[in-house]
């Protein structure tokens, strides 16, 4: 692996340190010490479940185009499957802020931005993974 992708993973493995923080936060919620209507808490989990799922999803996308060799636009796919792990989760905490909110704010649109993020970087990834394997066989 290169130096660039080096670092970023060592610094993707430092921000799961903010996620297991997220996550002592949640517990306080779901156990009452932390005031949180139903739309805050369920925007929580999923912020926080998102968070989780997206950062391991970027390192293995990562790791797959690195070790794939390929070129191009595809080399671009893991940092935007690591921006939806920004994005997303942030959009679901953010755009609930406030005491009872009874509706998501403007900051939802963070979950629109890295939801598109995603769905480019994974289209972008699956595209040039196949390409490359398939120039391997011939």
């Amino acid at each position: 692996m290169n130096a660039p992708n080096l670092i970023t993973a060592g610094i993707v493995l430092l921000t799961v340190v903010a996620i297991e923080s997220g996550g002592l936060f949640l517990l306080k919620v779901v156990r009452g010490k932390q005031p949180a209507n139903a739309l805050q808490t369920s925007f929580f989990r999923a912020g926080h479940a998102h968070a989780g799922v997206l950062v391991i999803l970027g390192l293995v996308t990562l790791l797959l185009v690195d070790g794939s060799g390929a070129a191009g636009a595809v080399v671009a796919a893991p940092t935007l499957v690591l921006s939806a792990a920004i994005l997303m989760p942030a959009g679901f905490f953010l755009s609930v802020t406030g005491t009872d909110p009874q509706k998501p704010n403007g900051f939802v649109a963070l979950l629109y931005a890295g939801a598109a993020a995603l769905t480019v970087g994974l289209v972008l990834g699956g595209i040039g993974l196949i390409g490359a394997g398939v120039a391997q066989l011939g």
